[in-house]
């Protein structure tokens, strides 16, 4: 789901598609046909990490190009590496194919990626990294430590292949860092019931709940 948007943003400041924390600046269009009314409005690159900007990441996939993008996405070797859902729209945005699609992580794959991000190990710029983990979210937590994390949220599939919007999933995953040490987390909720509110969020609020108490 939207933690891809780090992998997205890894990719973006290599190919020279970022540039900073501010830029580029995008003006939204009609045709982006976003559903988030947040979305509506000229996005640049922290306010789409903030805030979880889709048609933004479209725009990403869409100026890497499909063979540059499966190239990043193998060189990662980011979760399954499953990109056969992607396809490349000479007129529109593409697909996103880590919305309910082919692409998938698990919790542990999420953190593998994460440990290589901040140890440098990506092939990736490090100006890419470094860009990277400026525009992400932080959260100050009590005793001096800050967390840094991304959201995302999706829906559960089921044995047919199909998925449930009634069934969310939802992760927060980053890090917690203070004075040198650091802490890599991946943390994913599964919905048993129909809960309206963002699965992400709620799995971004349970975590900062519960990192105080182990962050020793």
């Amino acid at each position: 789901a939207s933690t891809f948007k780090i992998a997205l943003s890894l990719m973006g400041y290599d190919a020279g598609l970022l540039t900073d924390e501010q830029n580029p600046a995008i003006p939204y269009r009609d045709e982006y046909k976003s559903s988030q009314e947040n979305g509506r409005r000229t996005i640049d690159p922290t306010i789409w990490m903030h805030e979880s900007i889709v048609w933004y990441s479209q725009k990403l996939r869409q100026e890497l190009g499909a063979a540059r993008f499966r190239s990043y996405v193998n060189r990662f070797e980011y979760g399954n590496k499953d990109t056969s859902k992607d396809q490349e729209f000479p007129d529109a945005l593409p697909h996103a194919i880590w919305i309910n699609s082919s692409l998938k992580i698990s919790p542990r794959e999420q953190l593998v990626f994460l440990q290589k991000l901040l140890n440098g190990k990506l092939p990736v710029s490090d100006k890419s990294r470094l860009m990277t983990q400026n525009i992400m979210a932080s959260f100050p937590l009590p005793d001096g430590w800050i967390a840094h994390g991304k959201t995302g949220s999706g829906s559960q599939q089921a044995s047919d292949g199909s998925y449930n919007p009634e069934r969310r999933f939802g992760w927060f995953v980053g890090w917690a860092e203070k004075d040198g040490r650091r802490v890599i987390f991946a943390h994913l909720i599964k919905d048993a019931q129909n809960i309206e509110s963002p699965a992400g969020i709620r799995a971004r609020d349970e975590l900062l709940a519960e990192l105080p108490n182990l962050l020793i």
